[in-house]
């Protein structure tokens, strides 16, 4: 049995949107892009969702808008893919990690409270593995000393704890439509936000600083555009719209499928000697993006390998960024600077999750892994 790591779930409603709009001339940013905006922002709560290329767009835009730049500190996770500390390096800021908690691999608000120094201007928390890091206590601790809080919430779409969900604390809330993603078109992105203004400079920063887009220009009367900002080409298409406009209503459906999945999974491995869990904590809403377990660091790699072996899709996330080469160069980052974020990342791995897994398939997946981690001693 052969078991992908991942299967998208993109289906005949979304081929056939996409197809109407391959019949149009207007493929780059228009009505499909508004719809998916309003619908999307609807979705979460928010006022205003601004479609982009990418997660990494959304959070390097989100700090630009905000003000952050050069000379500034932005503090964050090193148990993240490198795109988030990416983006802050993209706006002339310096990433500053702090350290994760132990059970859940999620930002440690003390840590971030020990790692403000007068250049600290926002913090960008990564909602791990599809659960929320304490918004609660971190709007505290930024709203104490003035800062942003720009979320990262590529794996977190669904997410809610403590009564708040992603968005309703953070300046701005940043997520991901790549190929594994709750919802996809490949590549894509988008940021959500209640502020009007911000929505509306994001927007402009998203193709070129330009005062007017296409849409704009060539529907009626042509319309000239002036540059007042300096911008990027990060809008989104139609085409990538098309694709997603039809998968927001699947959004909590695929949730639930995950979480049975996962609820599987958690009970088939509890016990399991050599095998943890990331903790699952009360009053937490999971999205179930990613099901991981931590192995040994001593046997990670074989179990990892020795999955692959029997057709077993298997990924690493995350190594801690802090030690990747352009870090330790940069910044001086260093092995023992983050004890706990470190040991996580030497013992992780995850697992296949999804809707369309099959029985059968889970069934092997539990009874491979149990049968390896055993192995491994």
């Amino acid at each position: 049995m052969k078991v992908e790591f991942f299967r998208h779930q993109l289906g005949e409603a979304n081929l056939n949107r996409l197809a109407s709009v391959m019949r149009t001339i207007f493929l780059t940013t228009g009505k499909e892009v508004d719809l998916f905006e309003k619908e999307f922002a609807q979705y979460l709560g928010q006022g205003h969702a601004v479609g982009l290329t990418s997660a990494t767009a959304a959070l390097h835009l989100s700090l630009l808008a905000l003000g952050i730049g050069p000379g500034d500190e932005v503090i964050t996770t090193p148990m993240t893919f490198v795109a988030t500390a990416l983006a802050i390096m993209h706006t002339g800021a310096r990433p500053v990690f702090a350290d994760v908690e132990p059970d859940t691999g999620n930002l440690d608000i003390n840590q971030v409270a020990a790692a403000i120094t007068p250049r600290t201007k926002a913090v960008m928390p990564v909602h791990l593995y599809g659960q929320m890091v304490d918004m609660r206590r971190l709007d505290q601790l930024a709203k104490t000393h003035g800062l942003i809080i720009v979320e990262d919430a590529a794996h977190c779409l669904e997410g809610e704890r403590d009564e708040i969900r992603v968005g309703d604390l953070g300046q701005t809330a940043c997520f991901s439509f790549y190929a594994t993603k709750s919802i996809t078109c490949g590549e894509g992105g988008a940021v959500t936000t209640n502020d009007p203004s911000l929505a509306e400079l994001l927007r402009q920063y998203r193709l070129h600083g330009m005062s007017t887009g296409a849409v704009d220009r060539y529907t009626n009367l042509y319309r000239h555009y002036d540059v007042e900002v300096e911008g990027w080409k990060y809008n989104m298409s139609n085409l990538q719209a098309a694709l997603l406009i039809d998968q927001i209503k699947e959004i909590e459906p695929r949730r639930q499928e995950r979480e049975r999945i996962a609820i599987y999974y958690r009970d088939s491995f509890s016990g399991l000697a050599g095998l943890e869990m990331p903790a699952l904590l009360p009053g937490v809403k999971q999205g179930h993006h990613l099901f991981t377990i931590w192995v040994h660091p001593k046997h990670r790699d074989k179990i990892l390998w020795d999955l692959q072996k029997e057709a077993i899709g298997v990924a690493v996330n995350y190594r801690a960024c802090h030690l990747f080469t352009l870090f330790r160069e940069r910044y001086g980052c260093r092995e023992g600077d983050l004890p706990v974020a470190e040991a996580i990342g030497s013992r992780t791995l995850s697992l296949p999750i999804y809707p369309g897994l099959q029985v059968a398939e889970v069934e092997y997946v539990v009874d491979t892994v149990r049968r390896v981690v055993k192995n491994a001693g």
